[in-house]
């Protein structure tokens, strides 16, 4: 079973990295979930986005990177939508790690990916903030790179497709989101 270390989206932490944290735990898994933000949680977007400027990039890095510190160097990287982000911030410093699992969201792919790195990456088929050329052009870096990359894109699906709590969800995706990263995670 694999080290986790899960970090939440521009919405905080809220009750669907609670329950993903809960079911990976329940599987074996060993998960870290960090509060970047210090409690702040919101289902509104702008509202996240106003949090996020509100405590910092600087801040919020600070928080992942103690959080980190007590993490096994090879825990599996993994983001939510800036989760992936944050994920971006400390890849290069983490060679060892497992893997790496990005949901709704990209993370530059550094210099130093291990050959044959674990990655898989869940975008819904149109999302605003990740068009097709960006995912397409990560994709290239992370094989260029020599990783083992898995690209899931789903259709008809929102950004954060996976939260029932918000408009985006789509059930048929959220289910075949958390199965494959059940699956990455064995």
């Amino acid at each position: 079973m694999a080290d986790v270390i899960l970090f939440h989206s521009v919405l905080g932490l809220r009750p669907i990295e609670r329950h993903l944290a809960e079911c990976l735990r329940a599987c074996g898994h060993a998960v870290a979930l960090p509060d970047l933000y210090q409690g702040a949680a919101t289902d509104d977007l702008d509202e996240g986005f106003a949090i996020k400027a509100r405590i910092g990039w600087g801040a919020i890095c600070l928080k992942a990177r103690e959080a980190l510190a007590s993490t096994p160097g090879d825990a599996v990287l993994a983001g939510i939508s800036m989760g992936a982000g944050v994920v971006a911030e400390f890849w290069e410093s983490r060679p060892l790690a497992a893997g790496v699992l990005l949901l709704h969201g990209l993370a530059t792919v550094p210099a130093n990916t291990r050959p044959g790195l674990p990655i898989q990456l869940h975008v819904a088929d149109t999302d605003p903030l990740f068009p097709e050329p960006d995912v397409s052009a990560w994709q290239e870096s992370a094989e260029a790179a020599r990783a083992d990359v898995q690209v899931f894109r789903y259709p008809n699906a929102g950004h954060y497709f996976s939260d029932p709590a918000l408009s985006d969800y789509n059930a048929t995706a959220a289910a075949q989101l958390w199965s494959r990263s059940l699956a990455f995670l064995t």
